[in-house]
């Protein structure tokens, strides 16, 4: 098992890093060559730079990922292509990708790009919490108990 973060704008690499590698899973950060870090990571993680073209972390990581591994992301459309592949897809944000639920997602995603293109403001994300940040470590230690025993 690895775990795979879409580490461009990822505000929980540290808890990924943290509690994965006390664990002694395999942690890969993939992002673009924009985001170069000379920062030294700890043993057990990995940097895989990519191209800042649009969706080519997405494209590595869903080349990487085999059936039970983790990914970590905020991409509806990535989430959507771990599924299926046997990934356990989380949201920084704390909340697990499912079957059940990524299609409203997506739809959700749909419907705002569409509205937008027609000239209509939507709504952001609202602001990542502390409260969020606490509902992901949660999840993450969870999953990471469920998928070692």
């Amino acid at each position: 098992m690895k775990i795979y973060v879409d580490a461009d704008a990822c505000p929980v690499k540290d808890i990924i890093i943290k509690e994965g590698t006390n664990l002694g899973i395999p942690v890969v950060l993939v992002t673009s060559f924009s985001h170069f870090s000379t920062e030294i990571q700890p043993s057990g993680v990995e940097i895989i730079y990519v191209d800042t073209g649009t969706d080519a972390a997405d494209y590595r990581i869903m080349k990487l990922a085999k059936k039970g591994d983790i990914i970590v992301t905020q991409d509806y459309g990535l989430a959507s292509l771990g599924l299926p592949k046997g990934c356990i897809v989380l949201h920084h944000k704390g909340f697990a990708y499912t079957n059940e639920n990524i299609d409203q997602l997506l739809q959700t995603r749909y419907l705002s790009a569409k509205a937008r293109k027609s000239g209509k403001r939507t709504k952001g994300p609202k602001p990542f919490t502390e409260e969020d940040r606490g509902k992901f470590k949660k999840l993450f230690i969870q999953t990471l108990k469920e998928a070692t025993s």
